[in-house]
C-alpha cells in the first residue's frame, strides 16, 4: 500500500497536469479508508466505505479531508490519494 501511495504521488509530482485518472487502485482506497476508520461521524463514513466499499463520494471526501487535520503528514499524502481516487471514480462515470 504504503509503496503505491509513493509511486502514484510521484508519477502526479512528476506532471504538470496530471489526469484526474491517476490514482491509487481499488484496493489501496479501501485499505486507506481501514486504516482512518474509528467512532468519529468521519471515520464512521470511512469505516463504511472499508466494509462495503462503496459510499457517497461527496461525503467520503468529506471525511477524507475532515481526518487529514489528525493525521501526520504519511496520513495526509494516503487520505490525499483516497480523495483522488474518489474523484477518479466520479470522473469515470462521467465520461
Amino acid at each position: 500500500m504504503a509503496a503505491e501511495i509513493a509511486q502514484v504521488l510521484d508519477r502526479r509530482g512528476s506532471l504538470k497536469h496530471p489526469p484526474v485518472s491517476l490514482a491509487v487502485s481499488d484496493g489501496v482506497a479501501v485499505a486507506i479508508a481501514g486504516l482512518f476508520r474509528n467512532a468519529a461521524p468521519s471515520g464512521e463514513v470511512l469505516g463504511n466505505f472499508y466494509r462495503t466499499g462503496s459510499a457517497d463520494s461527496t461525503e467520503l471526501i468529506e471525511a477524507a479531508q475532515l481526518e487529514q487535520g489528525f493525521v501526520g503528514p504519511e496520513g495526509h499524502a494516503a487520505l490525499y490519494c483516497l480523495i483522488g481516487w474518489v474523484r477518479a471514480q466520479v470522473h469515470a462515470k462521467s465520461a
